[in-house]
């Protein structure tokens, strides 16, 4: 009976785009549109959450044959974790074009349509069941990444953006390749259906591509540029967001269709999250501007997220699902809390910051509060997601 929400909470937000783009609203309407869409898609998912019973595994599923010959659907639905990460797509979406709202970016029939296609592109990843499908979407929340950033981002939005643009597609090829061996082998290219595998080249092609998007050391090159030439709510949806759709591609594919290959690469892939989670916190530390802080320390946490992934239990499998939801809502208030701090004080330099507790003191009680909520003390979500992972590893 509620078959139908899966392929609502896709649909909303790309019809929402298609609106925003086509119909001649006045300019400060295409914005109180999107956020008008981006808020029905959060109570879409909060009708979803009520409904779901978490007793039971994949639900609000639909599919339909698109080509038979090569078993290939349009199947989606969604596992437990896949509609909390939906769920956090939907309100980070809605604050980051709440934000853009009030910021008044140009063009903004243009801007609030791609972000609104953005989430939704987001939405489908997280809901596909079929290999083409995941990759469909997968790729389609990379095109709106790329305008934002070369159009809308700061005075090296090209470098960033050509940056970022050789590092995904590098990565989208790998998974493109490993999709279609994978597929063919099996017969179908649904995940439910088919089987697992025992080929490492497999999933390393999706490894790579996934630790691309996350991102992990050393497929992290594209970060620096990207987050600080975006502007600060697209900086807070790939951060927050973004970065989350990589993860769950490690669970829901690299690991669960090859569990053989996980198991052997677990200790390589442990050593190199841990080393991106030192190496991360490190710069983190040496950054001189406040999105810096934000960038490595987010590196950081896609480090420990993927030791609590390829720890392999069930202990470090849920910190790492609670982790990305945890993390995804304090990067993307972080980041949009920069915008703020930047749009009052023309500058992100920590050293040109002081008595900013004297000047604008609630935003800074607001900075502090999410920034030590961050740091994972003692009975925060973050300290409960953070004691899982290591407890797991």
């Amino acid at each position: 009976m509620n078959d139908w929400l899966t392929t609502a909470l896709i649909l909303l937000p790309l019809a929402g785009a298609l609106v925003v783009w086509l119909v001649p609203w006045p300019r400060v309407w295409a914005g109180s549109i999107a956020a008008l869409v981006a808020f029905a898609e959060v109570a879409l998912w909060v009708t979803a959450l009520t409904r779901y019973d978490f007793g039971e595994a994949l639900q609000f599923e639909q599919q339909a044959t698109w080509f038979s010959d090569l078993n290939v659907s349009y199947h989606v639905g969604l596992y437990p974790f896949a509609l909390w990460l939906v769920g956090l797509t939907a309100v980070c979406g809605a604050a980051a074009i709440a934000y853009a709202w009030w910021a008044g970016r140009d063009r903004p029939r243009a801007y609030f349509g791609l972000m609104l296609f953005l989430v939704g592109a987001v939405v489908g990843v997280f809901s596909a069941q079929d290999l083409i499908l995941f990759y469909a979407f997968f790729e389609a929340m990379l095109i709106p990444l790329y305008v934002l950033i070369g159009v809308w981002g700061g005075a090296g939005r090209l470098r960033a953006t050509l940056t970022f643009v050789i590092y995904t597609m590098a990565g989208s090829l790998l998974m493109l390749a490993a999709i279609v061996v994978f597929g063919v082998r099996e017969g179908t290219f649904d995940l439910v259906e088919s089987g697992v595998s025992d080929s490492p080249w497999l999933f390393l092609g999706f490894v790579v591509a996934f630790a691309v998007k996350a991102p992990l050391v050393p497929f992290h090159g594209w970060l620096p540029e990207a987050y600080r030439e975006s502007p600060p709510e697209v900086s807070a949806l790939l951060s927050g967001v973004i970065s989350k759709a990589g993860a769950y591609g490690l669970l829901r594919i690299a690991i669960a269709k090859f569990p053989e290959p996980a198991q052997d690469f677990a200790v390589p892939l442990l050593v190199l999250a841990s080393i991106g989670l030192v190496y991360g916190s490190l710069l983190a530390f040496r950054a001189t501007d406040i999105r810096g802080v934000i960038a490595y320390s987010s590196l950081a946490q896609m480090g420990l997220i993927t030791l609590g992934l390829f720890a392999l239990n069930d202990q470090g499998l849920d910190g790492a699902v609670l982790q990305m939801i945890v993390h995804g809502l304090l990067s993307t208030i972080l980041f949009l809390l920069a915008g703020g701090i930047e749009r009052r004080a023309a500058t992100g330099e920590l050293v040109l910051l002081g008595g900013l507790a004297r000047g604008r003191p609630a935003l800074a009680t607001v900075l502090m509060a999410t920034g030590i909520v961050a740091l994972a003390v003692p009975g925060s979500a973050s300290f409960a997601g953070e004691f899982l992972i290591l407890l797991g590893v």
